[in-house]
């Protein structure tokens, strides 16, 4: 009976851990991006991701994934478009990287990319360069997403 309950209390706290690192972390969950603003050399691009596009992040306590479309079903040959990515990810402090390991533009999967994270609310802003020497990409990157309560 004692060695039933030690390996009961054993197993809940296992489990108690592994929540915790979930529960602990502010990226938990699914979010949704309401703008982003990119910045190459001279050029400044802002793009509402609330009119016309959507663009949700989903973040577990390993991995990221993230998926974008058009809302007018990809009719339009104009706007139509489609991009889904993923990979792992560390976050230590507010320093949030990505190791992106999943692109359908395949010549950005294995790079990583390194953010400031903050958080206000149900509000994260992730903000930082993505430099891929190879393409000649560099590139200041700040994204404003609202946490997904669906």
């Amino acid at each position: 009976m004692k060695t039933k309950l030690s390996l009961l209390s054993l197993a809940w706290v296992c489990s108690l851990l592994s929540c915790e690192s979930t529960v602990n972390n502010p990226l938990t969950g699914t979010w949704v991006l309401q703008s982003g603003m990119v910045v190459r050399g001279n050029d400044t691009t802002f793009t509402d991701y609330t009119q016309d596009l959507r663009f949700i992040k989903i973040i577990n306590a390993t991995h990221f994934a993230f998926l974008k479309h058009d809302l007018n079903g990809g009719k339009d040959s104009t706007t139509a478009t489609y991009v889904a990515g993923g990979g792992t990810y560390q976050l230590i402090d507010d320093q949030y990287t990505e190791h992106l390991e999943f692109l359908n533009y395949r010549e950005w999967e294995g790079n990583d990319f390194e953010f400031t994270v903050s958080f206000v609310g149900d509000t994260m802003v992730q903000q930082g360069i993505e430099k891929i020497e190879s393409l000649g990409i560099e590139q200041f990157n700040i994204e404003k997403y609202i946490r997904s309560v669906d």
